[in-house]
């Protein structure tokens, strides 16, 4: 008698493998289906590791950081190449394979390498290059995150035309380089590059970048990267991309504008990967975009079938996607105990500084007509940003006027990603304002940006009481 599963996860990305071991941590028999040769997704392989590993190369070898200290010249190695580069990512990301390969396997979990389609909602079908074998399942979660979108505009040739996926495959640095799309990863490649000495130009299709966070911090980030020489063209589209004779790119503008570069990165949108899964014998449809819809419970129409991750859309983020994968794991299992709030999800974008925050913008409140006050500390007033020769962050607090309730935390500056989750504790707890005023922080770290900028907050209050 065939196996049958409690669960069956298609995708062994973030919230694959976290949805895996919940299943797994309840006593249920759960397979992994991985169509890669080695587990991890595009989060490990060609995403969130792979990128920000290369920032970190980037910084520690360009010598960014410490620009401001030893001067504009200072580098740690002078002549910085793709290979050294890669060198650091091939390092991290089999750490991190082994580290999930050893977590799947202590959990007993199954894994199935091929490529998964849906026979019926109880019935998946793997193939790999052995042939075809269907296995039975109770629940599947689709975990099957995102590619880079296409458009025909754009030709990617994998040399001098690329995608997010294939920006270690440039064959070298390029001096100057053409980045579509201000989103998050057009972004965090155009700060990596420009860090690295590459004149960069950015072609944004929108008026400002990065439409979701707020406006003063995306403004300063804006700021660094014009003082780092990027050039930043927005309202603007690609109506065409070439590559000439002698191996550089030229971007046609609907504006009638050419620009040409050394090489292109194409990184408008990424795709849901749905195309295999064979949706349709279940009911479900995907968006043009590929992306599931689902629940509050990550179900999607099919009962007993979820959906997690990046293939189900916005934030698209890691770490919470990890979250998505355990909440679905659970509710398939009736577990109604995992509970999570999405207003406390914090975000995380790896430009160069970095930005992160949590709650509610500026802009969110001034639309809901909230009451609000803001505090906001600098770092080059903050021993600490002195000392690492960062003089460019900021943290902003946002609170309530009158109940000084903490409505959002918002940092631009190295580090910003690890602070943020001083805010973000303080908030689930319910804290407020006068809690920054009254802790002691160690001295002298950057976390005295909560105080200062809770005493400049109450300081404007004041003003009017």
């Amino acid at each position: 008698m065939s196996t049958v599963y409690d669960l069956i996860v298609i995708g062994s990305g973030p919230a694959g493998q976290r949805a895996a071991i919940y299943a797994a941590k309840l006593g249920k028999k759960v397979a992994l289906v991985e169509m890669r040769e080695v587990v991890g997704g595009a989060c490990i392989s060609t995403g969130t590791i792979p990128s920000k590993t290369m920032r970190e190369a980037v910084l520690h070898l360009s010598g960014y950081n410490y620009r401001s200290i030893y001067g504009m010249n200072y580098r740690v190695k002078e002549r910085i190449t793709m290979a050294d580069l890669a060198f650091r990512v091939q390092h991290v990301i089999k750490t991190e394979i082994d580290v999930t390969e050893a977590q799947l396997s202590r959990n007993n979990i199954e894994m199935l390498v091929g490529v998964a389609s849906f026979v019926d909602a109880n019935h998946i079908q793997v193939t790999n290059s052995k042939g075809s074998v269907v296995y039975e399942t109770k629940n599947v979660l689709i975990a099957t995150g995102t590619k880079p979108a296409a458009s025909a505009k754009v030709p990617v040739n994998g040399r001098s035309i690329i995608n997010s996926d294939l920006v270690l495959d440039l064959p070298n640095l390029p001096k100057t380089m053409i980045v579509v799309g201000g989103g998050v990863i057009g972004v965090e490649y155009t700060c990596m590059f420009s860090a690295l000495g590459v004149r960069v130009t950015l072609i944004e299709r929108r008026p400002r970048l990065l439409e979701f966070a707020d406006q003063e911090i995306v403004e300063a980030l804006s700021y660094h990267l014009r003082d780092s020489r990027v050039t930043m063209r927005l309202n603007e589209e690609v109506e065409s991309v070439e590559e000439m004779p002698d191996g550089t790119v030229v971007a046609n503008l609907e504006s009638k504008k050419k620009l040409q570069g050394d090489a292109l990165l194409y990184a408008v949108g990424r795709q849901g990967n749905v195309d295999e899964l064979n949706l349709g014998a279940i009911g479900v449809e995907a968006d043009s975009r590929g992306r599931i819809p689902v629940d509050k419970d990550f179900r999607t129409k099919v009962p007993n079938v979820f959906a997690g991750g990046d293939v189900i859309g916005f934030p698209s983020l890691a770490s919470v996607s990890m979250e998505q994968g355990r909440i679905a794991a659970a509710r398939a299992f009736g577990d109604e105990t995992v509970l999570s709030n999405p207003s406390f999800y914090p975000y995380g974008i790896y430009t160069i500084p970095e930005i992160s925050f949590i709650g509610k913008t500026e802009e969110q409140l001034t639309e809901e007509d909230v009451p609000y006050e803001v505090g906001v500390a600098y770092y080059r007033e903050i021993a600490r940003g002195q000392i690492r020769g960062d003089t460019t962050g900021r943290l902003k607090l946002i609170f309530h006027r009158m109940t000084h309730a903490i409505l959002g935390v918002h940092i631009i500056g190295e580090g910003a990603s690890e602070l943020l989750h001083i805010g973000q504790a303080v908030m689930a707890l319910g804290g407020k304002l006068d809690y920054f005023v009254d802790t002691v922080f160690n001295y002298p770290t950057l976390a005295e940006c909560y105080k200062v900028a809770a005493f400049n907050g109450l300081n404007r209050v004041s003003k009017f009481q």
